[in-house]
């Protein structure tokens, strides 16, 4: 498999990694010498964009980068998700992650940290609260970018109003189920050249290929249609990959920024890559956006 990763601009970071970025919520519970295989083929593949996940073998992503491998990718790792300082966005918990992380990964700076999934921006934004901690890093050269991973798109507001957020990683929300980030976050990141990290393509596992769960489905989104299934069963029929549309679509996402994907081994590396390289036929995308009523790059 060729790299036919396009290389992309990461918003005013002036970062340009390839459009595949490899995140780290799953990979990790696999044994450490296969964890450290996938990382391997994932840059072998042409990703040179790696996303931590503190406190879940942190410190596999340092082994796999060592001979000269952390010098070929952009490192990525977050504050909040750490077991023992689990949702704590302090100074002192902010100052521990980031060098713990630092320390795992065997590194003396990271490209980005991201404030991961805060319950509230209060314990974010309050003064010498997480984002002043995550400034200060940044002027002391440890922390190159500094961003946010969050659900709720008005965080994504607060945080970008700041002027202090060069990265804004959202998950779920721009996918062939739902677009609902190109109504608000989207365009302001456009007007304040932001950054854009496009999470889950896959829908936390509902667009892989695999046949979804219809009362799952229902129980989750109890007034709507059971898209992701109808997707599937369209797919089906006509010998269509729908891994393979999930993934594109996403790639074409008018954004600067790329796409994250989480995989749980190797050969879900190869897939995701496979996917976001393969062929569609013009003609597949026009008659399943016509059925589905969506657009591409839009």
């Amino acid at each position: 498999m060729s790299n036919k990763l396009e290389k992309r601009r990461l918003g005013q970071t002036e970062m340009r990694p390839n459009a595949l970025a490899l995140g780290a919520a799953w990979l990790w519970r696999k044994p450490d010498d296969e964890v450290i295989g996938a990382i391997h083929r994932a840059i072998e593949l042409g990703i040179n964009y790696l996303d931590t996940y503190p406190g879940h073998a942190e410190h596999l992503w340092g082994k796999a980068l060592t001979d000269g491998l952390r010098e070929m990718v952009y490192l990525q790792a977050k504050v909040g998700t750490h077991p023992e300082r689990r949702k704590d966005f302090s100074a002192d918990g902010t100052r521990w992650s980031v060098h713990n992380s630092l320390k795992e990964l065997r590194t003396d700076y990271l490209d980005a940290v991201l404030i991961h999934d805060p319950l509230d921006m209060e314990s974010v934004l309050g003064k010498g609260c997480a984002l002043d901690t995550l400034l200060e890093m940044k002027n002391e050269g440890l922390i190159r970018h500094v961003g946010a991973g969050v659900r709720s798109h008005e965080f994504h507001k607060q945080l970008i109003e700041t002027g202090h957020v060069d990265i804004i990683l959202t998950f779920l929300d721009y996918t062939l189920l739902s677009q609902s980030v190109t109504q608000t976050t989207l365009p302001l990141a456009r007007k304040h050249d932001i950054g854009i990290i496009l999470a889950s393509p896959l829908g936390m596992g509902s667009l892989t290929g695999i046949k979804p769960n219809i009362e799952d489905e229902k129980r989750r989104n109890p007034n709507a249609e059971p898209k992701a299934h109808t997707m599937w069963k369209w797919c089906q029929e006509h010998d269509v990959n729908i891994r393979h549309l999930a993934m594109q679509f996403c790639l074409a996402a008018p954004i600067d920024g790329i796409v994250m994907f989480g995989p749980a081994d190797l050969a879900q590396v190869e897939d995701g890559v496979e996917a976001a390289t393969a062929e569609i036929p013009e003609e597949v995308w026009q008659a399943f956006e016509n059925e589905f009523n969506i657009k591409r790059g839009m």
